[in-house]
């Protein structure tokens, strides 16, 4: 899945909360200390090849740090109705198509 767009985050390591999983994958995946707010939505999702994924969203409204590119390919802020335009991984894009429709934000 490779060049594909996501979202940044990650595993939740044990003991952690989601949401300070977020935190950390956030410190690390971007170099920023987010405030995490409340979550958004989850998603289960099976893909053809046999793997499922668990997926919990939150909200981030502030942050501290300057964005660094540890670890993508490329990153970049779009507008929410402009997200259905990027190739996302299969498990985001009924995430994708409610958010540029108005109905999670």
């Amino acid at each position: 899945m490779a060049l594909q767009w996501e979202f940044p985050g990650g595993k939740i390591e044990p003991g952690e909360s989601p949401e300070q999983a977020l935190a950390r994958e956030l410190d690390e995946e971007l170099g920023i200390q987010a405030t995490v707010g409340p979550r958004v939505t989850r998603i289960r999702h099976n893909y053809r090849h046999g793997g499922a994924v668990d997926l919990q969203f939150f909200e981030v409204h502030e942050f501290a740090g300057e964005i660094q590119n540890r670890i993508f390919n490329q990153f970049k802020w779009a507008r929410l109705e402009d997200l259905p335009s990027y190739d996302f991984l299969a498990a985001d894009r009924g995430l994708i198509r409610d958010l540029a429709a108005g109905k999670l934000l």
